[in-house]
């Protein structure tokens, strides 16, 4: 670990989240976000860990008082990925069965592929991968990050990327939380934070927080830094439900965090509008 490689001392502490469960049991109600990082944040809260580290896109809107946000490493491949097609999306016969859980990921697809008959799936990388080989699903959809994070190699990926479909807000991004006022642990981890990627996250969390957005929104929100500007492309579902939506893209010539969030609220708004 490059903490360990920085000369400081690491342990390790397991835990299981309420997200653990409710993705290893079937017929549960749908997630709301926060349920896989809530016991892992009480652990920060109550000193048993210094640091939580968290898929970026699962954290809640609103962390809890004394919690912070104090490192983002550099951004792995934030892009949806269609398992079980190797060549256009459009290839898929009429009424293929495609599995997610994601209404923004139903969205997306129905969008351009209305015929598309989308499925419940959820579970950890590895059983929905069995699910689709045993044939229960025709293709699946999963974050490309997750796929390269576990090593898992396939020849039947079709990448899709923006505009086809726009990624959660902080997708492929880890998020390491700990409390504000620990400046020895902030310090620390200042060489494992990326600049552009801390950067991308604020951006991305703050289009989440102006749409009101929860784990389950239909809405995506991406960005790319440059070294003078910000390129943002997002998307919003019509109804919670993953129909119909909007695709916006905004250029910002700084890397205004606040007015980027805006500027993207505005645009979408005025594509409904």
């Amino acid at each position: 670990m490059r903490l360990e490689g920085a000369g400081h001392e690491v342990e390790l502490l397991e835990i299981v989240t309420s997200g653990d469960r409710w993705s290893a049991a079937p017929g549960q109600p749908p997630p709301d976000r926060g349920m896989f990082v809530k016991e892992l944040e009480q652990a920060l809260l109550d000193g048993r860990a210094d640091i939580a580290v968290h898929s970026a896109k699962d954290l809640p809107v609103e962390l809890p008082p004394g919690l912070a946000v104090l490192a983002v490493p550099a951004r792995e491949d934030a892009r949806d990925v269609l398992v079980g097609v190797t060549d256009d999306l459009g290839r898929l016969p009429r009424g293929a069965r495609i599995g997610t859980s994601s209404p923004r990921r139903r969205a997306q697809l129905t969008i351009i592929r209305p015929d598309l008959e989308i499925v419940e799936l959820r579970g950890n990388v590895g059983t929905r991968l069995e699910r689709r080989d045993r044939g229960d699903v025709d293709a699946l959809v999963l974050a490309a990050a997750g796929l390269i994070r576990l090593e898992i190699r396939r020849p039947d990926v079709l990448v899709l990327a923006p505009p086809v479909c726009v990624p959660a807000p902080g997708q492929g991004l880890l998020a390491i939380e700990g409390r504000r006022d620990d400046l020895d642990t902030r310090t620390a981890l200042a060489c494992l934070d990326d600049l552009d990627a801390h950067l991308s996250l604020n951006v991305e969390r703050a289009v989440l927080s102006g749409m009101g957005g929860g784990c389950m929104t239909p809405l995506g929100a991406y960005c790319v830094p440059s070294p003078t500007g910000l390129w943002i492309t997002a998307f919003a579902a019509d109804d919670a439900d993953g129909t119909g939506g909007h695709h916006i893209t905004v250029t910002r010539p700084d890397r205004d965090v606040a007015a980027a969030g805006r500027d993207v609220l505005a645009a979408l708004r005025q594509d409904v509008a």
